[in-house]
């Protein structure tokens, strides 16, 4: 495995581990604001801590916007995706794991970070809010990420960004679908946590996907994207 995969497959472990763990760890406890700041600062510490390497994309929508925008080989795509499913799929299986360990915890009953709608899952929104949600917040969050790590942009920012971004999608989205705009991210939790959440899957994985070639291909052309940057790997 590559330099790359493998800090794709640790940075990716390290956002779901920090995010969903911190919902279902500490949930009832820090509530949705404690969570959201979970989700941006697992961000600020794989991009600084990654970064260099990989890029830290953690998530198959910001790799296809890197790749529509012609600032990702081809060849990369589907190494990264792999790795980002497997960190995420790792980064659920030890949450489980801990959580386990507590006398009345069950997957059922207490869920695993899993993304969903509709009745049952927190404000019981319909398919077609969380479809939309999805689309548009992983549109804004790839075209931050883009814009944030072209040539032009302040160095040694971009993590920081990054993060606050995620965490502001948060605030705005918990409450709808637990927000993913990111397929591995949901991929992750789905895999354990049983039939409906992998009935609901392929939302979280169709609509950010959508919103990271949307943002992917306006940047690639130019139109949110600096004229003074120039493309990179």
């Amino acid at each position: 495995m590559s330099s790359k995969a493998v800090a794709e497959l640790i940075g990716t472990f390290i956002l779901v581990f920090f995010g969903c763990g911190s919902a279902v760890l500490m949930g009832d406890l820090i509530g949705f604001h404690g969570i959201a700041i979970a989700f941006g600062l697992s961000i600020v510490a794989a991009a600084y801590g990654f970064g260099a390497i990989s890029g830290a994309h953690l998530n198959p929508a910001v790799s296809l916007g890197f790749l529509v925008s012609g600032r990702m080989p081809a060849q990369d795509f589907l190494v990264y995706c792999i790795a980002q499913i497997l960190g995420a799929v790792a980064a659920a299986a030890v949450i489980y794991m801990i959580a386990s360990g507590k006398a009345d915890y069950t997957i059922a009953a207490n869920g695993l970070g899993q993304n969903g709608y509709g009745p049952g899952y927190n404000g019981e929104y319909s398919m077609m809010s969380a479809l939309t949600f999805e689309f548009v917040a992983t549109f804004l969050f790839v075209s931050v990420i883009l814009g944030a790590t072209q040539s032009d942009a302040p160095a040694g920012f971009a993590g920081l960004a990054i993060g606050l971004t995620l965490a502001g999608i948060h605030l705005v989205g918990i409450n709808i679908t637990g927000v993913s705009v990111n397929p591995a991210r949901s991929i992750g939790p789905a895999v354990f946590a049983g039939a409906q959440a992998l009935g609901q899957l392929w939302l979280f994985i169709l609509a950010p996907l959508a919103g990271g070639l949307v943002a992917g291909a306006l940047h690639g052309a130019g139109i949110t994207r600096s004229p003074h940057a120039v493309s990179q790997g």
